[in-house]
């Protein structure tokens, strides 16, 4: 699988680059959702920081907005939580064939 990295300036204004998890759209809004990690991450770490925005436009000229409702986090965390628990059970899948 192609990994895909989207850069996204931090408070300085300093591009950061981050791997792209996850992309969903809601099909009742049309709001669009992207889950990334920091492409410099730490393989030794157990956990990862996962950050979540919403989107408008495509990916050369994406719009990115911070998801501040706590009923809209909510919904973003169970998708999530579904795609790692898909994701998973691919990896769990193919490391016993």
């Amino acid at each position: 699988m192609t990994q895909e990295y989207l850069f996204i300036p931090d408070e300085n204004g300093v591009e950061q680059k981050f791997e792209i998890l996850y992309e969903f759209e809601r099909h009742d809004t049309g709001q669009k959702y992207i889950l990334v990690v920091p492409a410099e991450k730490d393989h030794d770490a157990e956990e990862q920081e996962v950050f979540a925005f919403r989107y408008h436009g495509e990916k050369d000229q994406m719009t990115l907005e911070m998801i501040e409702d706590d009923q809209e986090w909510e919904m973003v965390e169970e998708m999530f939580d579904m795609w790692l628990s898909d994701e998973y059970q691919v990896m769990t899948n193919e490391s016993t064939k």
